[in-house]
């Protein structure tokens, strides 16, 4: 089974953002957080938040243990870019793009997928 968290439009860049994401896409979802915790980055915080509704999602509609979660996957997509201008000499304007992230948490729970592989391994049996 799987569950889906996801934040729009988060005014930090993708690239700042995977930086992160990598550094904890191969934990545990409560080891995660620890981690994001103490990490030292503005981008760790909005992450954070993100794995949380995850697990509240998992918790209170699944009705899944935190324990028996783990990570699918960490996306971090490009979103929109905010352009703005600054003036400099000779009446001149330089660019500035100010971009959005993108963040989806997809988490899948160990228990439902050792019983869904039962299950197929069953039903192969069957058909021969």
């Amino acid at each position: 089974m799987l569950i889906k968290a996801e934040q729009k439009y988060v005014r930090i860049s993708p690239q700042k953002m995977r930086l992160v994401a990598t550094a904890v896409k191969n934990l545990v979802p409560e080891e995660a957080l620890d981690k994001l915790k103490f990490l030292n980055k503005r981008a760790a915080q909005p992450l954070a938040k993100v794995i949380k509704q995850a697990l509240a999602n998992a918790t209170n509609n699944f009705k899944l243990k935190k324990e028996s979660l783990k990570f699918k996957s960490i996306q971090i997509r490009k979103g929109s870019t905010y352009k703005r201008w600054r003036s400099v000499s000779r009446g001149r304007a330089h660019s500035i793009f100010k971009r959005t992230s993108h963040i989806r948490v997809i988490l899948e729970s160990k228990e439902r997928n050792e019983k869904s592989k039962d299950a197929d391994q069953i039903s192969k049996r069957k058909g021969k």
